[in-house]
């Protein structure tokens, strides 16, 4: 009982300082697009995304973002990672809307991972199968700008 306890005090404390920083939150019309996207449950195990108009007409388009790299493997060249609103090490679920919108970058070339924001370019494809089997919104053969 006694280290349930003192489990109990070091999680509510780290907890504490993994709030996020308002500050350091991405903000732009284009994550405003994606952010629009909703998901339907059909069943536990299969989720599809709800793509409105405003996302449907950059399709198969160039799209710019800006954001943190989350990566997927480990490595300091990244080819393939998820693009986040909010830095790696930041409280996901802290922000204004619960989990931040993240979305699936594919780079043309790797790049150097980094903690600070980037701005890629690519283009968007939305994913119309099982939100569990892949993300709903991709930047394929994106470019560092």
């Amino acid at each position: 009982m006694r280290l349930l306890t003192i489990l109990l005090f070091l999680f509510i404390g780290y907890s504490a300082s993994a709030q996020h920083d308002p500050s350091d939150q991405m903000d732009s019309l284009n994550w405003d697009i994606i952010g629009e996207v909703k998901i339907k449950t059909v069943k536990p195990t299969e989720t599809y995304a709800i793509y409105h108009a405003g996302i449907q007409k950059y399709e198969s388009k160039p799209f710019e973002l800006s954001g943190y790299i989350v990566p997927i493997k480990d490595g300091m060249k990244q080819t393939k990672f998820m693009l986040s609103t909010l830095p790696i090490n930041q409280c996901f679920y802290c922000g204004k809307n619960g989990i931040p919108i993240m979305v699936l970058v594919e780079m043309a070339e790797p790049i150097k991972f980094t903690y600070q924001p980037i701005t890629v370019k690519g283009v968007l494809k939305l994913n119309k199968g099982n939100a569990m089997n892949n993300p709903p919104v991709e930047l394929i053969t994106a470019k560092l700008l």
